[in-house]
C-alpha cells in the first residue's frame, strides 16, 4: 500500500489497495467514481486508461490529484500526452488545457552539512499563457520559459529553487548544480539571487 491516511474529524476517508480491493489501476480508479468521491488521490498515473480515468472524473466535477515520476513540469505534461496513442494526443491536450489546475514537481537535495534532505520545487500554473501551450504539438518546450516570467502568479523553475536553496546556504552549489537540467538558467538564477541579496543588505546599512 503507498500511501495510509490517518482517520480525523474533518472528512471520511475511503482507502483502496491494488491486489486487494482491485486489479488495475484503472478499475480501481473507475469504481472508485462509483462511491461519489469529492477528491481522489491517485497513486500513480502510470498508463493511458488510468490518466483517461482521471481526466473523466476532473470532467465531472471531482478534484484529482495524482502522482508522476518525472523531474519537472514540461516532462510532466510530455509524459501523459505520450501515454496516449498519436490519434489521442490532441485530444488529449486540449483537456490538459481547460481541466489542468497545476504541476508541482519536488527533487530532494542533501542538505548543506550533511543532515538530513530539503525539497527544491518547480511550481506550474495554469494561466491563460500555459493552457495555449498545453494545446499545441509542441508547446512544452515553450512552458519553461512562460514559467520564467510569470513568478508574480505563483510560478518558479527547479533552477530558480535550487538557486535560492543555494542563496540562503540551505544546499552547497556543487549539489544544486547536479541536479539543475539547465546549467545556463541555474547560474543566471544565482547571479539573480545574489544581487538582490546584495541591493538589501545596502538598504539595511
Amino acid at each position: 500500500i503507498e500511501f495510509r491516511f490517518p482517520t480525523n474529524r474533518r472528512a471520511l476517508v475511503n482507502q483502496r489497495e491494488l491486489g486487494t480491493s482491485f486489479n488495475s489501476f484503472s478499475e480501481g480508479l473507475r469504481d472508485a467514481l462509483r462511491q461519489d468521491p469529492d477528491v481522489v488521490l491517485v497513486g500513480e498515473l502510470r498508463d493511458a486508461d488510468t490518466i483517461r480515468t482521471a481526466v473523466t472524473a476532473a470532467e465531472t466535477g471531482h478534484l484529482v490529484f495524482g502522482s508522476l515520476h518525472t523531474y519537472d513540469a514540461p516532462s510532466t505534461v510530455m509524459r501523459l500526452v505520450n501515454s496516449f496513442p498519436a490519434n489521442e494526443q490532441d485530444a488529449i491536450r486540449a483537456q490538459l488545457s481547460t481541466l489542468l489546475r497545476g504541476v508541482v514537481s519536488q527533487t530532494l537535495v542533501p542538505r548543506a552539512g550533511g543532515k538530513g534532505r530539503v525539497a527544491a520545487h518547480e511550481v506550474m500554473v495554469n494561466t491563460t499563457a500555459v493552457a495555449s501551450n498545453l494545446r499545441k504539438h509542441d508547446g512544452h518546450n515553450q512552458l519553461k520559459q512562460t514559467m520564467q516570467t510569470a513568478a508574480s502568479e505563483g510560478m518558479s523553475t527547479m533552477e530558480g529553487s535550487l538557486a535560492r536553496l543555494v542563496n540562503s546556504g540551505q544546499v552547497t552549489r556543487s549539489e544544486a548544480e547536479f541536479r539543475a537540467r539547465d546549467r545556463q538558467e541555474f547560474q543566471r538564477m544565482l547571479e539573480f539571487y545574489a544581487q538582490q541579496g546584495a541591493k538589501l543588505r545596502v538598504n539595511d546599512l
